[in-house]
């Protein structure tokens, strides 16, 4: 596994993409788009496994994993607005693709087992989507590799000369890693880097050594990762700790941490997290102003609940009202492939910039204020995506809409000015209402409970936040939840993590509707 601190921007607030799921369709855009390269581009022959025991054995279709996955096979982007053709694409574009739902020994629920090949070449990968758009090639052609979609990546085949391809490269280049790998037939040598090799060394190592091929893979990651990772604080008490004399909020403390992270400078970061918020914002107005998509369940809502809040007949909530406005705009937004950022996932997009866009704009608080408190939400989901997980698959909705709410708790409380330690108090507090929250799609679908309980985060976050303000102790420190957190969501059953086999998705109307949309698919 990769072992490097997570950042906010590949790990927690991110990727903007489209599609129902990022821990699906995002996170196999970027596995499309690796196998892509490993092959130059070139294939004629896709055969895909699925392991029966995982989840993608269920929900790869309905969820997006195929759509994603053929999209990045194309060299699209998660943005690009042509993901729901791309199965009619590749067929175009005369790529046969075969998808078999078999034991492979998958130590993971979103196991991806793939065999490509052209009249030249055959490549083997097998690759994991650990939550919220993040990969993880595990096997490249029989050989173990950790290979995140952080690094430029240059694979060298070679012959029986591995070691003195290894020694000399270590001399020449100012790699962050080159490691020598070997399987039982295959043998590479990895270079991670900030740059692919130049030609001219490319042609100095032909010319020197056995290199049978070279293989250039792109990062599919917005932060490249560097040699001297070395974050000021990887949990909450290391982070006040950290503050004890600094005094700082949580949003600048964010700062502090991806600036060490990313290599960054702090009007970088601020200026990709403005970039990240415009995109929330643009979502809320498409989500608001109207979708239509065939293949949903839910159609346009949140316009209705615009009118009657502003005619005033609904129950006077003051700033909640705007928030679940807000929120569900969102989630319409992405039911119909508009463009999203997932936050901390898709399924869960809609309850950190709900909150936070929904307040700030009641209080009449500025761009550059919502980029700050963007941030110290996305501090929270750091520690989160460090000591627990984002999929749903391994923790159950608790690791997404849960995982949301502490960090839109977060940020509202830093909205309202509030100290560093009272956004992590909000943070706690709104977490451990959520523990052992199950994620059980409607008709294998991210939209039935996910609307609701993204109002439900949002919510929780606003009632945790003001609590957090008015000092109300949570008892138990962040760290600890976020560990509880980890273990309930190991021990849910494996029926209640996103496999539609449990909970309200193997109820009688979620199979007729299952039924239906599948006619509709036809």
């Amino acid at each position: 596994m990769n072992s490097l601190p997570p950042s906010i921007f590949n790990d927690v607030i991110g990727p903007v993409m489209r599609g129902p799921s990022s821990s699906h369709c995002a996170a196999a855009v970027r596995i499309g788009r690796i196998v892509r390269d490993l092959m130059d581009g070139e294939i004629q022959n896709v055969l895909i496994e699925f392991d029966p025991e995982g989840s993608l054995a269920s929900t790869h279709a309905s969820q997006g994993s195929d759509m994603g996955l053929f999209a990045g096979l194309l060299g699209w982007e998660p943005t690009d607005d042509r993901l729901p053709g791309s199965p009619e694409a590749l067929r175009e574009a005369g790529i046969k693709v075969t998808i078999l739902i078999t034991p492979i020994q998958a130590q993971h629920p979103n196991t991806y087992k793939m065999t490509v090949s052209n009249s030249k070449e055959q490549h083997s990968l097998t690759a994991i989507s650990t939550g919220g758009g993040i990969i993880e090639v595990t096997e490249i052609d029989g050989v173990n590799i950790s290979l995140a979609g952080d690094y430029y990546e240059t694979l060298l085949y070679v012959g029986s000369n591995g070691e003195s391809v290894l020694a000399y490269l270590k001399e020449i280049i100012p790699a962050d890693e080159v490691l020598l790998l070997e399987g039982e037939s295959i043998r590479f040598v990895e270079i991670k880097s900030q740059a692919f090799l130049d030609q001219k060394t490319a042609l100095d190592l032909r010319s020197k050594f056995d290199i049978q091929s070279i293989k250039q893979i792109a990062p599919v990651l917005p932060v490249l990762s560097h040699k001297m990772v070395n974050v000021p604080f990887i949990t909450c008490a290391e982070m006040l700790e950290y503050n004890r004399e600094k005094n700082l909020d949580l949003g600048e403390l964010a700062i502090h941490y991806e600036r060490a992270r990313g290599a960054l400078n702090a009007e970088q970061v601020l200026e990709k997290m403005t970039g990240i918020l415009d995109v929330m914002q643009k979502a809320i107005q498409t989500g608001l102003a109207g979708t239509v998509y065939a293949d949903r369940i839910l159609g346009y809502q949140s316009g209705n609940f615009q009118a009657e809040m502003e005619n005033r007949r609904l129950i006077d909530g003051g700033v909640l009202n705007q928030i679940i406005l807000y929120t569900t705009a969102i989630m319409e937004s992405k039911s119909a492939m508009g463009l999203i950022v997932a936050a901390p996932t898709a399924g869960s997009c809609g309850g950190l910039p709900g909150a936070c866009i929904g307040a700030a704009e009641a209080m009449g608080l500025s761009r550059l204020e919502q980029t700050r408190a963007m941030l110290a939400g996305g501090m929270i989901g750091v520690f989160i995506a460090a000591h627990a997980t984002f999929a749903a698959e391994v923790g159950g909705c608790q690791a997404e809409c849960g995982a949301g709410s502490g960090m839109a708790a977060a940020a509202l409380v830093t909205l309202a000015g509030g100290s560093a330690q009272q956004a992590v108090n909000a943070a706690s507090m709104a977490l451990q209402n959520i523990l052992g929250m199950i994620c059980d799609p409607v008709a294998n679908r991210v939209e039935v409970p996910c609307l609701g309980k993204n109002v439900l985060a949002a919510s929780n976050a606003l009632a945790c936040a003001n609590m957090a303000l008015a000092n109300y102790d949570p008892v138990i420190p962040l760290d600890e939840v976020i560990q509880s957190m980890d273990a309930v969501g190991k021990m849910l059953p494996a029926a209640l993590r996103c496999t539609a086999y449990g909970g309200l998705s193997i109820t009688r109307t979620s199979k007729e509707i299952e039924k239906r949309l599948a006619q509709k698919d036809k």
